[in-house]
């Protein structure tokens, strides 16, 4: 009977052992739940890198798009023979240009210089060959001026200079050599030697200048000028 109450007490003492280990043991953590993400926030990412990405092309596509509109309006303006300014493009300048004259009072000179034997060239070797001699002709007059001239045909066998700060007496010296290098063109089609030669007519510009009554001008000193040169064989054809 002792023996049993002995075993009773120590089991019992055990017992009251392992409950207070159990009550000093530290409380088991409970684990928190992680966040769950932010409703949208790939999604908005998304959204403005696709907003970014079209922004970017439409940014490529306008630049493009006014590249084209430069090319465009550069073709319009320049002569596809020749590579100088149309008519449209020339008198673009000249009226650039008289703006500027009148608004600090530069002045400059127009001449008009038309080709004397463009017809009778076209007529016997074919227009081939007249447009060889309107290149040779743009070539040696674009020579001859200062970067800031301008060189440009108004159309057919006609090319007009607008030069900056000439006296009339210069200008008029500027003319005859224009005609003078003109003149000295040789060309040789079909075996045989042609020249063309030109006649050029001069108009002052100044603060007081108007750019279609200058062409005007310039384009009636032609005419006078192309009646004194009639004498002139109109072609000369020599055998090579």
């Amino acid at each position: 009977m002792k023996k049993l109450k002995r075993a009773d007490a120590a089991k019992a003492k055990k017992g009251r052992k392992t409950s207070a280990g159990r009550s000093k043991a530290a409380p088991r953590l409970t684990k928190r739940p992680a966040k769950p993400p932010r409703r949208g926030a790939s999604g908005d990412d998304g959204a403005k890198d696709t907003v970014r990405a079209t922004i970017r092309g439409l940014r490529t596509k306008l630049k493009e798009a006014q590249r084209r509109v430069a090319e465009l309006e550069a073709a319009a303006d320049t002569d596809f023979l020749l590579e100088i300014p149309n008519r449209r493009g020339f008198e673009r300048e000249l009226a650039r240009a008289v703006a500027y004259m009148k608004r600090y009072r530069a002045s400059g000179a127009l001449i008009v210089l038309d080709v004397d034997r463009l017809k009778p060239i076209n007529d016997s070797f074919g227009h081939g060959a007249g447009d060889e001699v309107l290149k040779a002709i743009a070539a040696t007059l674009t020579r001859q001026v200062r970067a800031s001239d301008v060189v440009g045909r108004l159309g057919g066998d006609e090319f007009a200079l607008l030069l900056w700060n000439l006296s009339g007496i210069d200008a008029k010296a500027k003319a005859v050599a224009f005609e003078q290098a003109v003149d000295e063109l040789s060309f040789v089609f079909r075996g045989q030697h042609v020249t063309a030669g030109a006649s050029a007519g001069v108009a002052l510009l100044g603060a007081q200048s108007d750019p279609g009554r200058a062409l005007e001008e310039a384009d009636a000193a032609m005419y006078v000028r192309k009646a004194q040169r009639r004498h002139e064989p109109r072609i000369r054809l020599v055998g090579s």
